[in-house]
């Protein structure tokens, strides 16, 4: 099963939306979300490697990760957990190349019965060009791709 990741911008407020089903349980979403080596196999598009440099995904905790391409670039990424429970995650999202810029993220797993998961990301930045930058920058296959490589270790029990 393929399945593609609604993305759309409010046109109100510098937010992205984003929705996507998955055949997993909250729980699969959410532990796909908070274990280490789990992120680190799916976050981002095909061609590109995360290394975590640090992560303690806890109400309180902070993450940092690198993602690097075939031809050696780095792009460094960092954030704070605010919360983070059964049914969501609240975090801070920094690429490091503009380290001006915050964003506020909300990660909710909606359980829709009979082992499927409605996942809703939001995030919030700080301005409407930010928010537009995001939507120009390719983050539609990074996000797709890597949610492709989510639903692939999902399907083989790796997640």
């Amino acid at each position: 099963m393929t399945t593609e990741t609604t993305i759309e911008a409010d046109p109100e407020l510098p937010v992205i939306r984003m929705t996507r089903d998955f055949a997993a349980t909250p729980g699969q979403l959410l532990r796909a979300h908070t274990d280490p080596e789990l992120f680190a196999r799916w976050v981002g598009p095909d061609g590109m490697t995360t290394r975590i440099d640090q992560w303690d995904a806890r109400t309180g905790g902070s993450w940092r990760y690198a993602a690097s391409g075939d031809g050696g670039e780095e792009y460094w990424f960092h954030g704070c957990f605010h919360e983070v429970r059964p049914d969501r995650i609240v975090q801070t999202f920094t690429f490091e190349g503009e380290p001006d810029g915050v964003a506020l993220e909300t990660l909710w797993f909606e359980d829709l019965g009979d082992g499927r998961t409605r996942l809703r990301a939001q995030s919030l930045v700080d301005s409407f060009a930010s928010r537009d930058a995001w939507l120009r920058s390719g983050m539609e296959t990074g996000v797709n791709e890597g949610y492709a490589k989510l639903e692939r270790m999902i399907a083989d029990g790796a997640a």
